[in-house]
């Protein structure tokens, strides 16, 4: 009876107030307490409008890019954080109703913010309190909902076997959901392949609340389009079903750095070749950053390789010594550790950190960011890397890595999953820059030094189309606004997809035929 007298009074107080935004998300409420939420009393713990003193902090718990997290960021009619299925299928029914978006946020690490933002009146469905995890060694195989992190994925395996792990990303912050759905780059992916090549089952609800729990009851197009396709573009996927991978007890790790007056130049060169070629059970990502010079003033480049084998260190020093020579790998470089500690050390922690640090979903250090991506095809000259080298300088802000593929990547077939970044491809391409300072003219000069830098390496990447990654985000590759068309999407699916592009809009046309699943770059139906 409480809560009832509490709901009422709230909805009271809400109607009586002039803005527009406000009487909209009074709106919402209301539709949401005649649609009836199950359980009753939980509506007013479950839906957050601007009026509620814990929206702000809802809404924030899970924006990590200070880019959509200001002032003049669009903000949410309510965040509805359900917590099960039957209350998904309630805010599904009143943004039908009300002709209001939802966006569908796991962890929140969208580089655009579309899990979050829209130029057009939207909700949030936010699956934080998705974050079951059943992990079973008999079958091998674990279910994970994707409002769960990975960090929490992979705690919860290690926590039952130290001979099992799964080829997800390098943050633990980042959410099951959209990371599987865009396909889910490791740095066991050259042994394993990508975070949805281990997918095996999924859940999801469509438009209509109607729930299909496994890959049988959804089909196999659907089931196809949601690993690696973007999610977002055909429903609410409830959680996946993953085939866990063989670990040894025992991987190395390592770190190499070397600046361009050290040599960097000749060991980029030499990575370019080894890296995708290599032993698939060893992965060694390149960082460019810039660093202090010798001299007063001066920047350099520093070449970091950052390197793991899925074995003891006598085996990685035996590859590294017959593949890569000339990087002079040392016994002291490299530390041996359980793979579950290796997840931490990627992650940029100190060696010896606890693992249930994995188990914190608090994105720490928040920094307005943004991010690119390119596939290379051919090896580099020697004069492109030297002019690369020297426009970072120029450029200044902008970080790279450069994740190698091969192995089992070159073997799975571009069709297989909606990426289609497959054999071919040398090395993937991940443009970074951080900032802290807040401003539109900071802003606006920091996303110009990140384009400079991606406009220039447009002679030594993939063209026709110019591919890119889904989970690097990147509205400047095309957008198709709120209202997708055909020739819109074309634009960046092309990029993003490939011929995959032309199956999931099929797909996308059979299962969402009135477009219900949209935001700025979502797949489009066909018209």
């Amino acid at each position: 009876m409480e809560n009832i007298l509490v709901l009422c009074l709230l909805l009271l107080s809400v109607s009586v107030a002039t803005s527009q935004s406000v009487i909209d998300s009074a709106t919402f409420l209301r539709c949401i307490v005649r649609q009836g939420l199950n359980p009753p009393d939980q509506t007013s713990e479950v839906t957050y409008i601007p009026t509620n003193s814990s929206f702000t902090t809802v809404l924030r718990r899970r924006i990590p890019n200070l880019r959509f997290d200001k002032p003049t960021s669009p903000k949410p009619l309510a965040v509805v954080t359900v917590k099960n299925w039957s209350q998904i299928g309630t805010a599904l029914a009143c943004s039908r109703e009300l002709s209001v978006q939802v966006r569908i946020r796991s962890g929140g690490h969208d580089f655009e913010g579309l899990s979050y933002t829209s130029t057009v009146p939207f909700f949030v469905i936010d699956m934080f309190n998705f974050r079951s995890i059943d992990v079973n060694l008999t079958e091998g195989t674990a279910w994970v909902d994707s409002g769960a992190t990975i960090g929490e994925l992979y705690y919860r395996i290690a926590e039952k076997t130290n001979v099992f792990g799964f080829p997800a990303g390098l943050t633990p912050t980042l959410g099951v959901g959209g990371h599987f759905s865009g396909g889910g780059y490791g740095t066991m992916m050259r042994k394993y392949g990508l975070s949805v090549d281990n997918v095996v089952g999924s859940g999801i609800i469509d438009s209509n609340g109607n729930i299909y729990t496994d890959r049988v009851s959804m089909g196999e197009d659907l089931f196809w389009a949601i690993r690696g396709g973007g999610a977002a573009s055909f429903g609410i996927v409830l959680g996946y079903r993953i085939r866990l991978v063989p670990v040894p007890e025992r991987v190395t790790v390592f770190t190499v750095g070397k600046t361009v007056g050290e040599g960097a130049l000749d060991l980029i060169m030499k990575w370019q070749s080894f890296a995708p070629s290599t032993d698939r059970n060893m992965f060694v990502k390149l960082s460019l950053t810039i660093v202090n010079g010798t001299k007063p003033g001066e920047k350099t480049v520093l070449a970091s390789f950052i390197g793991m084998y899925l074995g003891g260190s006598s085996k990685t020093l035996n590859v590294m010594n017959r593949d890569f020579p000339e990087l002079k790998l040392k016994r002291t470089d490299c530390t041996e550790m359980r793979w579950i500690d290796s997840v931490l050390f990627w992650a940029g922690y100190p060696i010896g950190t606890p693992t249930s640090v994995l188990l914190d979903t608090t994105v720490a250090n928040k920094l307005f960011m943004k991010r690119k991506s390119d596939y290379v095809k051919q090896p580099i000259s020697r004069t492109g890397l030297d002019l690369i080298l020297k426009k970072l300088v120029q450029v200044e802000k902008v970080e790279m890595n450069w994740n190698p593929c091969g192995g089992r990547m070159g073997e799975i077939t571009s069709s297989r999953t909606p990426f289609a970044h497959r054999a071919g491809n040398l090395f993937n391409i991940e443009y970074l820059i951080d900032w802290s300072e807040a401003g539109d003219a900071v802003e606006k000069d920091y996303l110009s030094r990140a384009r400079e830098m991606h406009g220039f390496m447009t002679p030594y990447v993939s063209s026709n189309p110019r591919e890119a990654y889904l989970n690097y985000r990147d509205l400047d590759i095309g957008s198709g606004g709120n209202s997708t068309t055909y020739e819109g999407g074309k634009v960046y699916g092309a990029k993003y997809f490939k011929d995959n592009f032309e199956r999931l809009v099929n797909i996308k046309s059979i299962y969402d035929e009135i477009n219900f699943w949209r935001n700025e770059q979502s797949i489009p139906v066909r018209k």
